[in-house]
């Protein structure tokens, strides 16, 4: 078993700022690429952010140059810096990642989610 457990969502004023992590845990043989996408209500899901394996980053053009998504592999864990956060930002997060199992599977795995709310 793989679990992804996020933490880190809640409430932010605009122009604030919020760290979400994403640790994976269980019978892990390798992660390959890990980031987040995000849904609001009556919305479609949508990137947010990515990393691979190998550090290329890619970002939705809506929160390049606010967001920051990193990784550290000696603890199996995504994060998502989340600057000058908008209303629009408002959402719930969840995180991704590939993973290869110990079992000789690979697929993507997700989060639980994660609500972040801009609001004054």
């Amino acid at each position: 078993q793989v679990q992804l457990v996020e933490s880190g969502g809640g409430l932010v004023q605009p122009g604030g700022s919020l760290r979400l992590s994403c640790a994976a845990s269980g019978s892990i043989f390798g992660i390959y690429t890990m980031g987040w996408y995000r849904q609001a209500p009556g919305k479609q899901r949508e990137l947010v952010a990515g990393i691979t394996s190998g550090g290329t980053t890619n970002y939705a053009a809506s929160v390049k140059g606010r967001f920051t998504i990193s990784r550290d592999d000696a603890k199996n864990t995504v994060y998502l810096q989340m600057n000058s956060l908008k209303p629009e930002d408002t959402s719930v997060y969840y995180c991704y990642s590939y993973i290869a199992s110990t079992y000789g599977d690979s697929r993507h795995y997700w989060g639980q989610g994660t609500q972040v709310t801009v609001s004054s």
